[in-house]
């Protein structure tokens, strides 16, 4: 049957992708079924830390907005580059994936306070490009078949795209910053003379990731077994020289 086609692809996609990208989809989903408000979701200092609505920190960065073109067009970018970089440079890496995360998002909490910005999940996708596009700097991005540029150039594009919208861009510059912080003290730093790794992934997440991965059913076994980013050898993979989105 199609569904149990797409169930089998969807159980193809990598774990991270797949969690985030459907926590995306479900909250929006349940805001336009009016079962949530996006006021019960948005990032508000006060009510997180004086009315203890932890959840927030976690919401804000799951809803994009209303069913529309933007949602749309952040869902494809968020599908998109977590899913190459989890499946190209975190290939293997879940833990460290996660962490990214976990960075990710506390900085942009942080760094949010300054500028009193309500939703997150915009910056975490220009971080998770950014992070991709720095990566993969050879390759050559189709964008929307407008333009054809090097990838590095794709999150500051993102930026402009916004800006023609607009939209406000500082969700964006975000993004970019806290994906530059990550990049330098991932892959910049450690490779400089009396540099080293400074990000360090814990112990316990490596275990917790292990045991949520861990395959629960021959039928779930069978499915990593013929996934073909599984099937393939580490050596075999190399990042697509050109991308078109």
């Amino acid at each position: 049957m199609a569904w149990q086609g797409l169930a089998a692809e969807f159980l193809q996609v990598p774990a991270v992708t797949r969690t985030y990208t459907a926590a995306c989809v479900l909250t929006t989903a349940a805001v336009q079924l009016e079962l949530l408000s996006p006021f019960q979701l948005y990032f508000n200092p006060h009510l997180v830390f004086r009315k203890f609505q932890v959840w927030r920190l976690v919401t804000n960065f799951l809803f994009f907005g209303p069913l529309g073109f933007s949602f749309f067009f952040n869902m494809l970018f968020v599908f998109r580059y977590c899913r190459m970089l989890e499946e190209g440079s975190f290939r293997g890496r879940t833990a460290d994936f996660v962490f990214m995360f976990l960075f990710g998002g506390v900085l942009m909490t942080l760094l949010g306070l300054l500028g009193s910005l309500f939703f997150l999940g915009q910056a975490l996708t220009v971080m998770l490009v950014y992070v991709w596009s720095r990566r993969n700097p050879r390759v050559r991005v189709n964008f929307f078949g407008l333009l054809t540029f090097q990838a590095p150039f794709l999150p500051w594009a993102l930026m402009g795209f916004s800006l023609l919208l607009g939209n406000s861009i500082l969700v964006d510059l975000l993004g970019i910053a806290v994906g530059h912080i990550y990049y330098f003290l991932e892959d910049v730093f450690p490779n400089q003379p009396g540099g080293k790794r400074l990000l360090l992934t814990p112990n316990f997440l490596r275990a917790a990731c292990t045991c949520l991965l861990r395959p629960s059913t021959p039928r779930r076994l069978a499915l990593l077994h013929c996934s073909p980013i599984k099937c393939l050898p580490t050596s075999a993979w190399s990042p697509a020289q050109h991308s078109s989105l």
